[in-house]
């Protein structure tokens, strides 16, 4: 029996890469388009033959190399073949004869199984992310409605191309592993090279971030070899964030491949939050939802206002040496200041902080008189040092000076609403149109400016 009879006479199971569509019967001209603007070559993987057409005593058809058969309830497989290395994209496998597929299971070559989901209909099972190179797999099929009785069976087995050598695309995820963070904390992605915009899909797809209880989230490209991960509010508090990198063997594009790194594992602790009242002067802490303290506070005087929006706690230093000229103030200027400053708690990478100001003492609560930071009594500060960690928030409101920026000083992500921050995905689509832009707790962010707030 010839495979221009499998090709002509029975439906078939073809295999899709990248969205190709590939079966044994001949191309036509929209397929050859089709396969062309994808940039993979079809494959011929043999067919599903319907057991009617089947003449063999043993119950099993003779079929074409990489044929699967399904004969009586037996399995025949093909021998493996090997995907072509220039197919990108998902893996899909299409039910073309009358029937649907009743149980799709992929697994690799260490028995892991495979993500993917059906169509609507049960006639193509597409893998929810391309496959890694170089790797083996099998694809078990349970197909109902070939005939009257019981369900076939098939198996499918196939291999990736090999990753070529040269340079592989590598991640490191922070924060630091098997830490406890606030609730503000996003993740990082530092690729280990630029990557083009074109091949950015594959990618995020490939990052996967999943935390207990669920969140909705989403990935932001902060440039080329950047990107943050956020919930649409906060993390929950006492979570567990597993952060996984799939771009071990992807093909990223350009001749391009992912190599190994490292998972991310960390829990947040309770929600903490700071909040400034800057016309108030006023800080009030909470813990969950609970007041905890209210401390008076002084902050920026004007040319060295306190930024407005949502900071997140970058680090902890229990003393820290303060210059003006480190900020551009001058020995000769009367704002020059050069101070060994107690119990500081940082919010910019540009010297913003939270931190302990006695020579201040009788302007907190009233008066703005700092270049910047948030004073507070060395008692206060002490207090605030030991309740706040890395990722907690700090709001301030009711201020006037420039809002935090999103990415350049520290991790003002959450001055983003979520349409804004969205439209950074490579895997959403961008609105049209005038969108109000809030912050994670609904209140309206101005435009974001530059500029950077001196430390004291």
């Amino acid at each position: 029996m010839s495979s221009r009879r499998y090709a002509r006479g029975w439906g078939a199971l073809s295999l899709a890469v990248g969205a190709v569509l590939v079966s044994t019967a001949a191309q036509s001209p929209d397929r050859d388009a089709e396969r062309e603007q994808w940039g993979a070559a079809a494959l011929d993987v043999g067919a599903v033959v319907s057991v009617d057409g089947c003449a063999a005593a043993d119950g099993l058809c003779s079929a074409p190399a990489h044929a699967v058969v399904l004969g009586g309830d037996r399995v025949l497989t093909g021998r493996p073949f090997t995907l072509d290395p220039k197919a990108s994209g998902p893996v899909e496998l299409v039910l073309r004869t009358p029937g649907a597929l009743a149980d799709v299971t992929v697994t690799d070559q260490r028995g892991r199984r495979i993500a993917g989901a059906q169509s609507a209909d049960h006639t193509r099972w597409t893998s929810a992310a391309p496959l890694p190179a170089g790797a083996r797999y099998a694809a078990r099929l349970v197909v109902d409605g070939v005939r009257p009785g019981s369900p076939r069976r098939a198996r499918l087995d196939f291999r990736t191309a090999p990753v070529p050598a040269g340079e592989r695309l590598t991640v490191t995820f922070g924060p630091e592993d098997g830490g406890r963070y606030g609730v503000g904390r996003p993740v990082t992605a530092e690729l280990s090279r630029p990557v083009p915009e074109g091949a950015r899909r594959a990618v995020e797809r490939a990052l996967d971030v999943r935390a207990e209880p669920h969140v909705e989230g989403a990935w932001h490209w902060v440039d080329d070899s950047t990107l943050h991960y956020r919930p649409r509010t906060y993390w929950p508090a006492r979570a567990t964030v597993r952060v996984h990198s799939g771009l071990d063997g992807a093909r990223i594009g350009g001749g391009l491949y992912g190599g190994p790194s490292r998972p991310l594992t960390f829990t947040t602790g309770p929600r903490i939050e700071a909040v400034t009242d800057v016309s108030a002067h006023e800080m009030t802490v909470f813990r969950d939802g609970e007041l905890l303290r209210a401390l008076p506070v002084t902050t920026g005087k004007a040319g060295y206002r306190t930024r407005s929006g949502i900071k997140v706690v970058l680090g902890k230093e229990p003393l820290v040496r303060m210059r003006g000229d480190s900020i551009g103030i001058t020995k000769a200027s009367k704002d020059f200041y050069d101070l060994k400053v107690r119990w500081a708690t940082r919010v910019t990478w540009s010297g913003e902080y939270l931190h302990a100001a006695p020579w201040s003492l009788d302007s907190q609560g009233s008066e703005d008189v700092s270049h910047g930071c948030t004073g507070m009594s060395t008692e206060d500060a002490a207090w605030l040092f030991r309740t706040v960690r890395e990722g907690d928030l700090v709001r301030v409101v009711h201020g006037y000076g420039e809002p935090m920026t999103p990415f350049d000083n520290g991790f003002g992500d959450w001055n983003l609403g979520w349409p804004e921050w969205l439209r950074g995905s490579a895997l959403t689509t961008g609105t049209t149109g005038t969108t109000r832009i809030t912050d994670a707790t609904g209140a309206d962010v101005r435009s974001v400016a530059g500029g950077l707030s001196p430390t004291l």
